[in-house]
């Protein structure tokens, strides 16, 4: 199924993989229609770069709305139309959600259900929804498969995981055509600083600091580039829909490398010697800490045909090159505070 010319709607347009979903469906011939959530500034998020890099004629199909999915009419009018629906929008920062769950719950639950019933009143023909590998919790085997338990091991999980059961729900109850990515830790231009790696280069970076401060040192993590994941999510979203409604895929390249050992290989590439220390302070609590996280993409290679193209070297190559020039603006120093 080819959505070319057809327009498509994506949630969470302007944060981090959103924005390069958006490019990557753009760049493939789609018209896109973008929600951004609303704020009193204006602004759109990353989708100022995607239409830089594109250009005028390619961002003539690009529709940006701003709205939010906890607003029912809001997503409603958004869907209307679409071929298909990427729904990426939510509170993805883990300490957040200790501090306030029950924002996570509005938008992560209340909002996927806004955006399941949407789809279902307007017959929208393919849902797209975004998991996260942190609904697995710390392995139990590795690489994790899609039939690997799931454990909230914070809030942040739990709302996710009730998204996930929420979109399993209108599959069995509606035969809604339905689909779920579960990207593990993505990284790429654009990304926040909370995320790891930007947090590791920025330190790294910044003449003002002495070393690079994190927190626990040893979880594993499976690292995806985001123009990789952004690929998946819309090689899914054109497969045959006798083979993925309901599925569910993992999007992760077998691979894991220690928190501490990533710092260690960003701090080679720049040719910067700092030393790596871990800082109670950034811990997370003891139990809700996932010590590993590897998943395994054996089914939407076999199904999808898709798999990470990128490596992790020339990624965080590319990485920093987005990085640098943002250094100071990006406010490195209140990280080692």
């Amino acid at each position: 199924m080819a959505f070319t010319d057809e327009t498509v709607a994506v949630t969470g347009a302007g944060g981090f993989i959103g924005s390069h979903l958006v490019e990557d469906l753009l760049r493939a011939g789609r018209r896109v229609r973008a929600l951004v959530h609303y704020n009193g500034a204006g602004t759109e998020g990353y989708l100022g770069e995607v239409r830089e890099a594109l250009g005028p004629q390619v961002s003539k199909r690009l529709e940006v709305v701003a709205g939010d999915v906890r607003d029912a009419r809001c997503v409603r009018e958004l869907v209307r139309g679409c071929g298909a629906v990427y729904h990426l929008a939510a509170l993805i920062g883990i300490p957040y959600s200790y501090a306030a769950p029950e924002s996570y719950i509005d938008t992560n639950m209340r909002g996927t259900l806004n955006v399941l019933e949407a789809c279902r009143d307007r017959h929208v023909p393919r849902l797209v929804h975004t998991s996260t590998s942190e609904t697995y919790g710390t392995a139990r085997t590795t690489p994790k498969n899609e039939s690997h338990p799931l454990q909230a091991q914070s809030p942040y999980a739990a709302s996710k995981i009730a998204a996930d059961k929420l979109v399993e729900a209108y599959v069995l109850s509606f035969n809604l055509p339905a689909v779920t990515v579960r990207p593990f830790n993505t990284f790429g231009p654009r990304q926040s600083l909370r995320a790891v790696i930007p947090t590791i280069v920025a330190q790294a970076l910044s003449p003002q600091l002495k070393e690079v401060r994190l927190g626990a040192l040893d979880p594993v993590r499976d690292l995806t580039f985001v123009r990789d994941t952004a690929a998946a999510f819309r090689l899914v979203g054109e497969a045959p829909l006798g083979v993925t409604r309901g599925r569910l895929y993992n999007l992760g390249t077998r691979q894991g490398i220690t928190i501490g050992n990533l710092a260690k290989l960003i701090l080679a590439i720049l040719e910067i010697d700092k030393p790596v220390v871990s800082d109670a302070a950034r811990m997370r609590p003891e139990k809700s800490e996932v010590r590993a996280l590897i998943g395994d993409n054996s089914l939407i290679r076999k199904e999808v045909g898709w798999r990470p193209g990128v490596s992790l070297e020339d990624g965080l190559r590319e990485t920093i090159a987005w990085i640098r020039p943002r250094v100071q603006s990006m406010n490195a120093g209140r990280y080692a505070q």
